[in-house]
């Protein structure tokens, strides 16, 4: 199985959990959907179903700081726009001071080049890639400072990762459905620092779609 490890570094962001309402709380890590959108969006994939299958294992750098903010935000009771009765203000939990690591594998996709493979070429070779817009991760605001290969050396002080758990207090989601929320899929996962280099084997998490469009 093929790999490759990114370092991915975000100033701020928010992690909306799927079931805040008037409240924004954020998930307290990058979930590994939110990361594997962010991944097709650096290769300029539009389809979410198209690498199905790949596998992403997740490692915290640092430990974000958590902020509270009002902001405004946009409801749409009734049809006229500018209607005062549409935007409401909310508070938004924010995160700051983002690093982690991401390896991506190639898992049980089924169409080439696979997603590792048109990350690595996409960072290599920037000038061969056709996409739009800017690379965030989470909100469209939240923009991605840094993201580069690293080798497989890398060291690095501190290294925490994210540990699949059926017992674990951190549920996060691996696959949204972005129209309503039924094909919405969790995992629970834990925080545990290990003195490895490698991704630990409970650490991959498969992104897959409960019906999934193979090409």
């Amino acid at each position: 199985m093929s790999s490759i490890a990114l370092y991915v570094e975000v100033p701020f962001a928010t992690f909306r959990q799927s079931h805040a309402r008037e409240y924004g709380q954020t998930y307290p890590v990058p979930p590994p959907s939110t990361v594997y959108g962010m991944l097709l969006s650096l290769v300029g994939e539009t389809d979410a179903y198209k690498h199905c299958g790949v596998q992403l294992a997740i490692a915290m750098l640092s430990q974000p700081r958590k902020s509270k903010v009002l902001r405004q935000l946009r409801r749409f009771k009734v049809k006229d726009y500018s209607d005062s009765r549409n935007t409401i203000p909310e508070y938004q939990e924010i995160l700051t001071d983002i690093k982690f690591m991401v390896w991506v594998a190639s898992g049980e996709e089924r169409v080439q080049p696979n997603l590792a493979e048109r990350v690595e070429q996409s960072l290599t070779y920037p000038t061969s890639v056709q996409r739009f817009g800017c690379l965030y991760l989470g909100e469209s605001n939240d923009l991605v400072n840094v993201v580069k290969l690293l080798s497989d050396d890398y060291r690095s002080e501190s290294r925490r990762w994210l540990i699949r758990d059926d017992e674990g207090l951190i549920t996060l989601p691996y696959w949204v459905d972005h129209v309503g929320s039924r094909g919405t899929r969790w995992l629970r996962y834990r925080l545990q620092e290990i003195s490895t280099q490698s991704p630990p084997e409970s650490s991959w998490t498969t992104i897959q779609a409960p019906v999934c469009k193979h090409l």
